[in-house]
């Protein structure tokens, strides 16, 4: 499986990625909002790798495309595709390492996914649930044309915390009319 824009590789995780994985995965301000708590350990990303290398991009459930800067080859952050409702929806989910921030990589990165979600899959919805402090990952949906959902008000205890969640989505509908792809 590989996805391809002007700046980016969107591919399988290799072996290699590893120590770029951890790295990133190792920053508090990276991990503040993730399932995982850093320090990301070098042997947690090769477990990692090891097990999303073989995956099925197609089949329901999580798969997570490692994105590659097609300039220097270097491993800049990971989009997560889990595919449900018997293959008709998805749930996103996005990372990337600080020092590639501020770069329009991940906006390009979900674009592709989202694009080759509903437009070349044909699935019919593809949403994200995030952090509600997690202002630059909403703002980046909403860029994308992503419609805020719903706020669900404390509903996750996360990290010792009780947080806020935002719901974003987009239907294939409306991702073939907007103009601001």
């Amino acid at each position: 499986m590989l996805l391809e824009t002007d700046r980016l590789i969107l591919r399988r995780f290799r072996a290699g990625d590893a120590p770029a994985l951890a790295a990133y995965r190792s920053d508090p301000d990276v991990a503040r909002y993730q399932s995982w708590d850093a320090p990301f350990p070098l042997g947690d990303a090769i477990a990692f790798v090891a097990e999303v290398a073989h995956l099925d991009p197609e089949r329901e459930g999580w798969f997570q495309y490692a994105v590659e800067a097609r300039d220097t080859g270097e491993l800049v952050g990971d989009v997560g595709v889990n595919r449900g409702d018997g293959g008709r929806q998805a749930e996103l989910g996005f990372t990337l390492a600080p020092e590639h921030q501020g770069r329009g990589y991940a906006t390009e990165a979900v674009r592709r996914i989202v694009d080759f979600l509903l437009v070349e899959e044909g699935l019919h919805r593809v949403h994200a649930t995030l952090d509600a402090r997690n202002e630059r990952s909403a703002r980046l949906l909403e860029r994308l044309g992503f419609r805020r959902e719903g706020l669900c008000v404390q509903a996750s205890w996360w990290k010792g915390e009780w947080t806020d969640d935002l719901f974003y989505a987009v239907l294939a509908s409306e991702w073939s009319r907007s103009s601001e792809r």
